[in-house]
């Protein structure tokens, strides 16, 4: 299960996070005249020879400057958070969006790329599109990122940093139709990972807001990591992965003894006149065995994203 911690910006926070057994390393490239800023590739290349991966948001819209950065760092992936919605939740044109992308992974087939899709808060605004958005982005995308979507962005024009939790039904919904891993973000910190896991079932968590320093009035203090809180989050997410692993094996165990029960059902069928209840039984053990079989499919999706 990856764990992705963001607004990771100098080489001693990724040294820090790497420690810690954090997966992905997250950073922020803040505005198009600033892009080149050694300290922020000297953080990208700590994660060169180890498993982690890492990946850059570029805040700003120059398609000409992205590329240049994504030269300049060559990261793992590249994330890609624009507003895919207007102020009511409905869809925008998304042409646009999906020209880019495909651009962007001719340009650089070696990079990743990351899609922040919107999930509203409980309760948002019904028949949200979110399912129907990742649907149109799947086959230019190589992880989707669930992340909470507000009538009004803390970064206009852009996905996240709301410190808010997204809709865990819908969640899951995008996590079970999705062909691709989902990683899922909003306002995750480690007093709520373990339970937004077990409920929602995505291929890892992401945390960025609740995971940074606190100010005097509680408020997350931008590009400024608490890592106590992510040693924290990093051992409830491992938590949550142990259960889902535990669950596995016993839904191995469990089809094991229904097929077995199947077999010997289906041997002891008398070779002529089979009478309907002996058919409504096997129909009955073949049906919860293809149940057990998608739960361990969710249960892979999850293990080996």
């Amino acid at each position: 299960m990856i764990i992705q911690i963001y607004e990771i910006q100098t080489p001693q926070e990724a040294e820090k996070c790497i420690e810690l057994g954090v997966d992905h390393l997250g950073s922020v490239i803040l505005r198009r005249d600033e892009w080149r800023v050694p300290a922020l590739r000297e953080s990208i290349r700590l994660s060169e020879g180890t498993p982690v991966k890492n990946s850059v948001i570029p805040i700003f819209q120059d398609n000409d400057t992205i590329y240049r950065a994504l030269d300049y760092y060559r990261p793992h992936y590249v994330h890609l958070c624009d507003s895919l919605t207007d102020e009511e939740g409905q869809e925008r044109d998304l042409s646009g969006f999906l020209t880019y992308q495909s651009d962007l992974k001719k340009k650089f087939p070696e990079i990743g790329i990351i899609r922040s899709i919107p999930v509203p808060e409980k309760d948002g605004p019904s028949h949200f599109p979110s399912v129907k958005i990742a649907g149109s982005f799947e086959s230019l995308t190589d992880i989707f990122l669930i992340d909470t979507w507000l009538e009004n962005e803390p970064v206009t024009g852009y996905i996240g940093i709301t410190g808010k939790t997204a809709d865990r039904e819908i969640a899951s919904d995008l996590v079970i139709q999705s062909e691709i891993p989902v990683l899922l973000a909003g306002g995750l910190s480690p007093a709520n990972v373990y339970e937004a896991i077990m409920k929602v079932m995505p291929a890892g968590a992401d945390s960025c807001s609740e995971t940074n320093q606190k100010d005097g009035k509680g408020t997350p203090i931008r590009f400024k990591k608490d890592f106590k809180k992510v040693a924290r989050f990093v051992i409830e997410v491992r938590r949550a992965e142990e259960k889902v692993r535990l669950r596995k094996d016993d839904v191995l165990e469990e089809m094991r003894v229904l097929e077995s029960e199947l077999k010997e059902r289906k041997l002891a069928l008398p070779p002529h006149s089979v009478r309907p209840h002996q058919l409504l039984v096997i129909e009955d053990l073949e049906d919860k065995i293809a149940q057990k079989e998608r739960e361990l499919e969710t249960y892979e999706k999850i293990l080996t994203p």
